[in-house]
């Protein structure tokens, strides 16, 4: 018979476990998730799923008696084979993760598991982040904060202020002279003390005046009145909110073979889930470009088959354009990528360079060029007529980062190199 626990979170153990395996196979588990993007469809890239590691990664310390030294007798039970002081051979080996068969023996393939969305996410954008977030404005109405602002007599009862409140019941008390319960009830002892010892009458008479009097008085003044209530009142304001816009610029004209499409893709796919994920003022603006460019929604940027010639500093015409009309420099914090073959028309080289130095780089944060290559191309990518034109501007002192790769397990390794946190100087000087 088998029992199979299908419960999500049986007694509350199973997420605890699950969260206390993740924590300590974290590095093994972190370097599955960032191997598996190389085998997903773009349209996958940011799912969970399942993924591998070895089993040995897994396996828990235990204590278990030396293999050599000491004196040690053993009762085996069912032994008809062995006498005492027989050497045991050594079981065959077999199974596992080998390349070849074996027709007896045992072993354990590696250690396969589901990671849930969240949990693949966290691990895929750990440590990333975009360079020189550091424009700031006051936003809109959204982008609003609480913070305490005094006290008010009405409000809500979640938000009573309680020691205010006791403290103005104090104070009005006090200022009203209200009798305090011990003086009532020193009274009222009182005046059973002479009513028991057959005391002075008038005494007694007087006594029951002041009491009736302090106890009216106290009636009329109550512990609490609806004016002593004082609730925390909250108020908001405006809160500075650094926000963000990223270009995706990919050249999709007729020199872009389908496995340089699919490389760029790729990347712009990462570097969507890695902004809708980690930022919530963020805004990204999709440009395709061949002869011409223009603006696109992400549908149309991932999935059109349009294609034509090359010009690419149409791309950056449109990019200037879009600032100029939505974007203010003051206001935004402004990063642009760019992806292409490194192919352009060798007329409109100069033009892109100029558009590149004196527009496009003193309106952004930070640029990123990613040049793709042929899968059969052995021993690097043969510099293009782009990738030369901005190792020139590089070298005068335009400052972006420039990267090439030609096969989409490149892709990752390169898109963590671009935006990994803390390293964005260093990258953009690194030489390739």
């Amino acid at each position: 018979m088998y029992i199979v626990d299908r419960r999500l979170n049986p007694s509350g153990k199973s997420l605890a476990n699950r969260q206390r395996f993740l924590r300590r196979a974290r590095a093994l588990v972190r370097r599955a998730v960032r191997d598996s993007t190389k085998d997903r469809n773009i349209r996958d890239v940011g799912q969970g799923g399942e993924v591998s590691i070895p089993l040995e990664g897994v396996r828990e310390p235990q204590l278990r008696r030396a293999g050599a030294g000491g004196s040690r007798e053993y009762v085996l039970p069912g032994n008809k084979e062995y006498l005492e002081g027989d050497t045991i051979a050594r079981p065959p080996s077999g199974g596992g993760r080998g390349s070849s068969g074996s027709p007896e023996g045992g072993g354990e393939d590696e250690f396969r598991f589901i990671l849930s969305q969240e949990e693949y996410l966290d691990l895929f954008l750990e440590d990333l982040e975009l360079p020189d977030l550091d424009k700031r404005r006051l936003a809109s109405i959204e982008n609003v904060s609480w913070r305490r602002a005094g006290y008010s007599s009405t409000g809500s009862p979640a938000n009573l202020a309680l020691v205010r409140t006791l403290r103005n019941s104090l104070s009005r008390r006090i200022a009203l002279g209200r009798p305090k319960p011990e003086d009532l009830e020193a009274l009222e002892q009182e005046i059973a003390e002479l009513e028991e010892a057959d005391g002075d009458s008038r005494r007694i008479e007087v006594l029951r005046e002041e009491l009736g009097r302090l106890t009216t008085r106290s009636k009329l003044i109550p512990f609490i009145d609806p004016l002593d209530i004082r609730y925390r009142q909250l108020q908001p304001y405006p809160k500075p909110v650094a926000q963000a816009v990223m270009f995706c610029l990919m050249d999709v004209s007729g020199s872009m073979t389908e496995h340089m499409k699919d490389l760029a893709k790729r990347f712009f796919a990462l570097l969507h889930i890695f902004l809708k994920r980690r930022y919530r003022y963020v805004e990204i603006v999709f440009i395709r470009h061949t002869h011409e460019a223009k603006e696109v929604d992400e549908d149309t940027f991932f999935h059109s088959t349009e294609t034509g010639g090359t010009l690419v500093s149409t791309a950056f015409e449109e990019m200037i354009k879009v600032v100029t009309a939505r974007y203010s420099p003051q206001d935004w914090n402004i990063y642009a990528a760019q992806a292409s073959d490194g192919d352009n028309t060798t007329s409109d080289n100069e033009r892109t360079a100029a558009l590149l130095r004196h527009s496009v780089l003193p309106l952004c944060q930070y640029f990123a060029y990613l040049e793709v290559g042929r899968e059969d191309r052995y021993g690097g990518i043969a510099p293009s007529e782009l990738w030369q034109t901005y190792e020139r501007l590089n070298a005068t002192g335009a400052d972006f980062a420039m990267r090439q790769v030609r096969h989409r397990r490149e892709i990752y390794p390169v898109f963590r190199e671009l935006f990994q946190r803390g390293g964005a100087e260093a990258e953009r000087h690194a030489e390739w």
